[in-house]
């Protein structure tokens, strides 16, 4: 739902939350990048996911603030350095398993190693005669 707010000239437009919960799906292309990097890389500082993402630190810094609201990241302690602080996906947080994300990747279509070497679906180099 949206609200519109008009201010002499200027005109705001504000988004209003109907049921007062945020998803993973509502926040910004930026915090769904965030969390796919630590969802792959694991628990990285806020460095690391500037560099990892190639995100501005500022919108990093959003991105991580926006997903610990909706408990998706927990904030840690990086004993490295003990000025930076450690972000990982929180235990709750839906991750995708590796089967899934490789049969989306290869469009629902599953393959075995041996195939993809040789691009046959048997793995054979000759598919009509089994060699």
């Amino acid at each position: 739902m949206l609200n519109v707010y008009v201010l002499g000239d200027f005109r705001f437009v504000m988004m209003a939350q109907t049921d007062g919960e945020e998803s993973l799906e509502d926040l910004p292309p930026s915090a769904k990048l965030v969390f796919k990097v630590l969802e792959y890389d694991g628990p990285l500082t806020q460095k690391q996911i500037v560099n990892e993402s190639m995100l501005s630190a500022r919108t990093v810094r959003y991105a991580l603030e926006r997903l610990e609201n909706i408990d998706v990241v927990d904030e840690g302690v990086y004993f490295a350095d003990a000025r930076q602080s450690l972000y990982s996906l929180s235990d709750g947080a839906p991750v995708e398993s590796e089967g899934t994300a490789e049969a989306q990747a290869d469009g629902g279509v599953t393959t075995s190693s041996d195939s993809r070497r040789s691009g046959t679906p048997s793995g054979n180099a000759d598919p009509c005669c089994g060699e």
